[in-house]
């Protein structure tokens, strides 16, 4: 096709590759955004990605243990490099979701221009995508360091997660106002979670704090309970981000991608939300607002039922309930994507289930391969008028004080 006069074509989707510039692979959702004629929504993208590892050597230089950042700046990663940086603990296995080459899985393609010399390099891919898709406010989320919960030395995560968020609040958030985060808590470090409670409870881009699911720290240990009465003083949600595991137990099994994939991020947060539900820390902590990340929604009627099931017959090992394990999971909050559409009675009832209109939130998880744009909510036809509109951003607005 012919070359539009900003220089970005249109394009089918079976041509996206991951050269494929970013414009041209949102260029389609763009058009559909202003042929359905939604532009006056306030849409929120609770769930998108900052490719942190292409600003390596900036992250490093914010590292405070000396020992750590001298090692970091020792091997500072060069430009062509398509190593892993330094310090990072990454996942093994089938990992291979860019598939040769013809799925893009990045912020940017290898030839697409950064034209705009007054921001850090990072914040005009993310303000491109929030142009395309009528982005209100976008929450970005960092990508390799969301395995940093199987880092095998506490510290390297600590540091990391403090260094990462100095990137973020001095060099990426100020430029575009439209851009927010929820700050990584170094989950193998009850102290330093308050510290990083403490050091951006007030700071305005900060909307909330995350807790990488891919972990083995079970959140309803005690040594949390002072983490969760802080996020509950300062009426901040907490997340929970789900990943993918290819390192521990049964999951060693799974010989393929896409069926580690479609496991382990469900899986990841069900554990959680189950250890927080039977431990009853729904009670303990009432005006705590939780939220759950990539995980989709389809494993949430699972859940709440099988729970429901289990309690009724063994009520003695979950004394501090006083609702069904169901009624804790449908307080909290969940992002939509991504959204699994193939049998759409199943969604209807899954929308039934958690009171989706008030609790789904809008999450696009681009750049990542699976990401969804928000015409997937609007083209939902069992949703309402004003639900949609509730879940593409006013109930975000609402959550987070926005």
């Amino acid at each position: 096709m012919a070359a539009s006069p900003e220089g970005v074509r249109e394009i089918w989707p079976r041509e996206i590759t991951s050269e494929t510039d970013t414009r041209e692979q949102l260029r389609l959702e763009a058009a559909h955004r202003r042929r359905r004629g939604y532009d006056d929504l306030f849409i929120v993208d609770l769930d998108a990605h900052h490719f942190e590892t292409e600003s390596w050597n900036d992250l490093v230089e914010f590292i405070e243990d000396p020992i750590l950042r001298h090692t970091a700046l020792s091997y500072k990663r060069r430009p062509d490099s398509r190593l892993p940086p330094v310090l990072l603990h990454t996942n093994g296995g089938q990992f291979s979701q860019s598939a040769a080459g013809r799925i893009p899985h990045s912020s940017l393609s290898p030839g697409e221009a950064v034209d705009d010399p007054t921001v850090h390099r990072d914040v005009v891919p993310l303000r491109r995508s929030m142009d395309a898709m009528g982005i209100a406010r976008m929450v970005i989320f960092p990508n390799a360091l969301l395995q940093l919960g199987t880092h095998p030395d506490p510290n390297v995560e600590v540091n990391l997660a403090f260094a990462y968020m100095r990137l973020l609040t001095e060099r990426i958030l100020p430029g575009d106002p439209r851009l927010k985060t929820m700050a990584f808590l170094p989950f193998c470090d009850p102290t330093a979670c308050e510290r990083m409670v403490q050091t951006y409870a007030d700071h305005p881009d900060v909307i909330g704090f995350m807790i990488t699911s891919v972990r083995k720290h079970p959140v309803h240990h005690n040594a949390y309970m002072r983490l969760y009465g802080m996020l509950q003083e300062i009426g901040k949600p907490l997340a929970f981000h789900a990943g993918i595991d290819t390192q521990s137990g049964m999951m060693l099994q799974l010989d393929r991608f896409v069926s580690m994939h479609a496991v382990s991020f469900a899986l990841s947060n069900m554990i959680h939300m189950t250890n927080w539900v039977m431990h009853g820390m729904g009670e303990r902590f009432p005006r705590l607002n939780l939220v759950w990340i990539e995980a989709g929604l389809a494993y949430l009627p699972f859940l709440m039922q099988r729970l429901d099931n289990e309690y009724l017959m063994r009520q003695s090992e979950a004394p501090l309930l006083k609702r069904l394990p169901s009624s804790y999971i449908r307080d909290m909050y969940h992002c939509a994507q991504p959204m699994e559409r193939t049998n759409m009675k199943l969604l209807e009832a899954t929308f039934e289930a958690i009171d989706g209109e008030n609790k789904v939130l809008f999450s696009s998880d681009w750049p990542h391969w699976d990401f969804d744009a928000p015409s997937v909510i609007m083209d939902l036809p069992f949703l309402s008028e004003q639900g949609k509109r509730n879940i593409l951003g006013e109930t975000a607005r609402r959550l987070f004080r926005l």
